[in-house]
């Protein structure tokens, strides 16, 4: 019972004798009152008293066992004696014992209750309590990590062991139900972020380069999972149907390559224009068959092609308005001490992996920045007059680029059409007006952001109006080419009747020939190879290979101006800065900044094009899930290994509402194509699902009235009266309104609360100022 001379030795013996008192040792240390005693002393000594009572209530627990002990003091001296003995038979020995007791669990608990009075079991239960109590308060003691863990790792064991056998183990399994059930939620809410793709990846974006570049990964990541849920619906609902129980290949003239195409059908120039074996492919509209239903199920193809492009529209509305209202973070108003908050509550103290806490660091000192950058622009002065001037010439001249743009891309439609009549092409001439489209959507943005300086605005001020802009660069690029597409179909339309003239007419020549020939006019006819017959242009083919054209040199232009632009611009910083006349980091070329309004209109208008083109090519939706994937991986490595950080850097505030607000609109613009081909235009007639029918929306009234009771086509024609359906939408009309106005009287009561919280505080008195008595006035 010596008292160690040093306060690491206490530490040590303690920590060995941990486990012997919980094998039965009574053993109790002699308390020495000393005058000068520090806090860790004190800490050891309170951790020293459970131990005494544990070892001092298992030794009795032991020798009431046995049958030798009679009252508590002879207790203790052969709980004494006991220990001596199994020191000398070895610690492992008595480690074993202990290790089979916990394996008995009940049994133990049983013999103990037996075999204890009710002085050692309320001496038992104090003890086990403390355990309870250490447990909880492990985490305030002022000891180092490796032994909090030894103390609570035996308190476990001991409280495990023990507990039950005092009778607690069914009331406390309940007892301790809701803190297991909160801890399970907590490890499963952790998993689930832990299954999050690309998570890590987009912390990693974030701490270096704030999170207005990170929104556009997030962004990034949201448009793949929604492209992933098309093509489940399109691959499984139109593609696998038509491969597995639709005609195969060669059967028909329309899954047949014509003869005259044949030899160059699987050339690598053909296949890079989508002609060939691609042109006649379940990549595109032409392929599938018009049969009312197919295979054994009896499943009908053509109504599924029409309601798979429908739903694809009402699936991704309804996805994008859900999460436009939680996309957004906050207004970018943090209240008073902003900079006082971020100094002294922004790190996290449980990080424990070096890298991580490098990526904190700077996610902190971005933070910082951010914040500076919003102050600076609250306390701005400006000449108001001359800023003005300045904005409205920035808006003329970007007013005129977007107005060459959108006659250069007519021009250049207008000019392939005249192409289509002949053979001899340059592979520029076949890829004019792809090329075209791809380099204004690459010059014009930068243009425009050298203009944009003009107005000084806050950066994310500036970001909108950019992302505007090459919107409506975008849209107004867009609508010119679907305006001269369209055109061009008109043209086919009328081509395709003489063509279909054509055809029938060859079609009664051949059986005559054949009659002629066999002189039996009874016999029947072989049928013409499907190759040999006559084809119609099959208009929404050549729509859906444009559109696809239009999307795969988009993706090669953004790869090659990501490697070129960005990767060989660092290479050339990095490398020749040291052998170079003047610092090409801070000069010219200087690493590049991450162009956030660019990538993200350009994600916008792909996907609006990937909404448009699927009806025609349901291959499409495919290609866009392979470029989304990819793009991940591949701009996340450009930005963290090509670009820095910019300049001014600022907060996402509500970038993403603004995101979802771009995709809404171009959404409803992307339907009123698909809309005009449905309801208007009348379908090929030797391609596709929808051929041999005036309309292709007819395929709908077909199952109604073949399918359908007869009083389901009664109530579909009320519903498609137009004198529900106008009172319908001006009653949405009156119930937007008035959703809006009451959005807006709960911002402005909002406003009107936080303001009057901020005035009542600074009118108040601050706290521990003596007030006023009373009654010495």
């Amino acid at each position: 019972g010596k008292k160690p001379a040093s306060e690491d030795e206490e530490d040590e013996d303690e920590e060995d004798e941990a486990p012997k008192g919980r094998k039965g040792a009574n053993k109790r240390k002699p308390a020495k009152k000393r005058g000068g005693r520090d806090d860790d002393d004190e800490d050891e000594s309170e951790d020293e008293a459970p131990k005494r009572k544990r070892g001092g209530g298992a030794a009795a627990a032991k020798k009431k066992k046995g049958g030798k002990a009679q009252d508590s003091d002879e207790d203790s001296d052969e709980g004494k004696g006991k220990k001596g003995g199994r020191k000398g038979g070895g610690r492992k020995g008595g480690k074993e014992e202990e290790d089979k007791k916990g394996k008995k669990g009940d049994e133990t608990g049983s013999k103990l209750e037996e075999s204890m009075s009710e002085g050692e079991m309320a001496r038992l239960m104090e003890e086990v309590e403390e355990k309870k109590k250490l447990i909880a308060t492990i985490r305030n003691k002022p000891w180092r990590m490796k032994r909090r863990l030894t103390h609570l790792r035996e308190a476990q064991e001991f409280v495990d062991k023990f507990e039950g056998a005092l009778g607690k183990g069914k009331g406390e399994a309940l007892k301790f139900f809701p803190i297991k059930w909160i801890k399970f939620q907590r490890d499963f809410e952790n998993f689930r972020t832990a299954c999050i793709p690309w998570e890590r990846k987009i912390k990693d974006v974030e701490s270096h380069f704030g999170s207005s570049v990170a929104s556009y990964f997030i962004f990034l990541r949201w448009m793949y999972g929604m492209n992933l849920v098309l093509f489940g619906f399109t691959f499984g609902l139109v593609v696998i149907p038509e491969v597995l129980m639709g005609l195969p290949y060669g059967s028909i003239p329309r899954k047949t390559v014509p003869r005259a195409e044949q030899p160059t059908a699987q050339d690598y120039s053909v296949l890079t224009d989508f002609n060939g074996f691609c042109k006649y492919s379940v990549l595109f509209y032409g392929y599938y068959n018009d049969q009312r239903t197919i295979g054994l199920l009896k499943f009908r193809l053509p109504l599924s092609y029409l309601m798979v492009g429908i739903g694809s529209f009402g699936y991704s509305l309804m996805v994008v308005i859900r999460t436009t209202p939680t996309s957004g973070g906050g207004d970018g108003d943090e209240g008073e001490f902003t900079f006082a908050w971020k100094m002294f509550t922004s790190w996290d103290y449980l990080i424990g992996n070096a890298e991580t806490a490098d990526n904190k660091y700077a996610s902190i000192t971005t933070s910082f920045k951010e914040s500076i950058v919003d102050e600076q622009e609250n306390q701005k002065d400006e000449n108001i007059h001359l800023r003005r001037f300045l904005r409205v010439l920035a808006n003329v001249m970007i007013l005129c680029s977007l107005g060459g743009s959108g006659y250069l891309i007519y021009f250049v439609v207008k000019r392939s059409q005249e192409f289509a009549n002949r053979d001899d092409l340059s592979w520029y001439e076949k890829n004019e007006l792809e090329l075209i489209m791809s380099l204004l959507g690459l010059v014009c943005p930068p243009l425009f952001e050298t203009i944009a300086e003009l107005e000084d605005y806050h950066p994310r001020i500036a970001l909108k109006w950019q992302l505007g802009r090459i919107f409506a660069l975008f849209l107004g690029n867009l609508y010119t080419f679907l305006f001269a597409l369209f055109d061009e179909v008109n043209n086919k339309l009328v081509e395709e009747q003489s063509i279909k003239n054509a055809s029938i007419w060859a079609m009664k020549e051949y059986y005559a020939n054949f009659t002629r020939l066999s002189n039996d006019s009874e016999a029947t006819p072989p049928p013409m190879d499907p190759s040999d017959v006559i084809r119609g242009p099959c208009w929404e083919t050549a729509v859906g290979i444009e559109f696809v054209k239009l999307t795969v040199s988009d993706i090669q232009v953004t790869y090659l101006t990501i490697l070129i632009g960005d990767f060989a611009r660092a290479v050339i910083v990095r490398f020749l800065n040291y052998c170079w006349c003047w610092d090409l980091e801070a000069g010219f070329p200087s690493y590049g900044e991450f162009d956030i309004s660019g990538n993200v209109l350009g994600l916008v208008f792909n996907q609006g094009m990937i909404w448009m083109g699927a009806f025609y090519a349901p291959g499409l939706v495919g290609i866009n899930v392979l470029r989304l994937l990819s793009s991940m991986y591949y701009q996340c490595w450009a930005v963290m290994a090509t670009n820095v950080p910019h300049e001014r850097v600022f907060k996402a505030s509500k970038s993403n509402n603004f995101y979802m607000g771009l995709l809404l609109l171009i959404l409803f613009l992307s339907l009123l194509p698909v809309v005009y081909t449905i309801m208007t235009l009348p379908p090929s007639y030797d391609c596709g699902p929808f051929s041999g029918r005036a309309k292709m929306f007819d395929v709908i009234m077909e199952t109604i009235d073949l399918d359908l009771p007869a009083f389901m086509g009664t109530l579909f024609s009320y519903a498609a009266n137009p004198g529900l359906i106008i009172p319908a939408v001006l009653l949405m009309v009156l119930a937007i309104y008035y959703l809006n106005s009451v959005s807006e009287a709960y911002q402005n009561s909002n406003m009107e609360l936080k303001k009057k919280m901020q005035m009542k505080r600074r009118r108040s008195p601050r706290r521990g100022r003596p007030r006023p008595n009373p009654a010495k006035a």
